[in-house]
């Protein structure tokens, strides 16, 4: 299994950012993914969860309305759409296969940082 993230930045409050995640080593099409995110000096919490059609989508209450995850399966890659950045957004973003709690696993990840 591997996944590649990237498209983070630097990036002023209000503005957006897409992320990407490069997926290989397994049958993407096949599996619900999750968006992480992990905030100096805390542990990793779950952004995002799409099913494997990518037709259901879930998130968490501090994103919901300004984040939104998608999936190309064609292309073996998930997307996060991060509009209306806020300062407390910044954190390292990592996609996942499976739970991280149970035994899944994440990519190298990429950081995205909100300040004026």
């Amino acid at each position: 299994v591997q996944l590649l993230e990237s498209g983070g930045g630097f990036v002023q409050p209000g503005r957006s950012l897409r992320l990407s995640c490069a997926a290989s080593g397994f049958t993407f099409s096949l599996k619900p993914m999750r968006w992480y995110r992990q905030a100096p000096g805390n542990g990793l919490k779950l952004v995002s969860h799409i099913n494997s059609g990518g037709g259901v989508t879930d998130y968490s209450d501090s994103v919901k309305g300004r984040f939104t995850s998608s999936r190309d399966n064609a292309k073996n890659t998930l997307y996060l759409q991060l509009n209306s950045l806020k300062i407390e957004d910044t954190a390292m973003y990592y996609c996942a296969v499976g739970v991280l709690s149970a035994g899944g696993t994440k990519g190298q990840g990429t950081q995205v940082t909100v300040s004026s």
